[in-house]
């Protein structure tokens, strides 16, 4: 199955570099990478330039002008780039495991969307990854009891729990660590770029497959990623987002007006 890894960006070349080459050593490669830039500097675009020359997986770069957070938008503008069937969705500022994508595939069914998990660094970890490179990982002891175990790949619980955890709890959903057949996505219109700023943007996606009858899968004991540890984003319009979520729950909404037809057109 041909895969398209989908990466968001925002200025930090740093990460992404590190990210990109945590895919570039994956067990099972992806046919292509999708860079969705919400509107990062320059020296963004060089590296990816950079990263261009020691793969020959295509890396293809999606920008946007910087007008304040817009990941919905620079998402479904990246996914009308993405070429093949399977896209597989993390953040820029992610190392993956070498079995990430084998991971995805071995729980990927029609008809179902996949959710992960991740290990979350603190400061010094993510210190020492960006100096040590992709080989580094974290010892385990030093993870903390949660993330320690999210660390953990054990294929025969891998199996069990995928169409069995977390079924009734769409919190337990990390953007950073999804994965979607791209006509699912253009089902229900993509990501609602009526979210702006931070946060629920990844919850409200996965209800609205929910509706369309596309049925959850959870990654766990395996799919392990290590988040690199930044300042949070703004909550500031998390409010408004609330209430987003909560009207396409009432309404089991499946179509977003503001969404993937709209950047189409444009």
């Amino acid at each position: 199955m041909l895969v398209s890894v989908l990466i968001s960006t925002y200025n930090w070349k740093e990460a992404l570099a590190l990210c990109v080459r945590s895919v570039l050593r994956q067990t099972v490669r992806p046919a292509e990478i999708v860079i969705a830039d919400d509107g990062s500097r320059d020296d963004t675009r060089a590296t990816i330039e950079a990263l261009r020359r020691e793969t020959d997986i295509p890396i293809v770069h999606v920008w946007q002008e910087d007008c304040g957070f817009r990941k919905t938008e620079i998402l479904n503008k990246a996914i009308l780039k993405v070429s093949h069937p399977y896209i597989v969705q993390i953040d820029g500022d992610v190392v993956l495991e070498r079995h990430f994508i084998e991971d995805h595939l071995e729980v990927a069914e029609k008809g179902c969307f996949v959710c992960g998990s991740r290990v979350g660094l603190k400061p010094e970890m993510t210190a020492r990854f960006l100096r040590e490179g992709v080989d580094f990982r974290p010892p385990f002891l030093q993870l903390g009891l949660g993330y320690a175990l999210n660390s953990l790949r054990i294929g025969p619980l891998r199996r069990y729990l995928a169409p069995r955890f977390g079924q009734k709890d769409l919190t337990r959903l990390r953007g950073c660590n999804m994965a979607f057949w791209r006509e699912d996505l253009l089902r229900v219109n993509g990501y609602n770029e009526d979210l702006t700023m931070w946060g629920q943007e990844d919850t409200e996606i996965a209800y609205r497959l929910i509706h369309a009858g596309v049925r959850k899968k959870f990654l766990k004991a395996g799919g392990v990623e290590y988040h690199l540890y930044h300042t949070p984003a703004s909550r500031a319009n998390l409010d408004y987002h609330n209430a987003v979520l909560a009207d396409v729950i009432a309404r089991k909404l499946v179509w977003c007006e503001n969404g993937i037809v709209k950047e189409r057109s444009s």
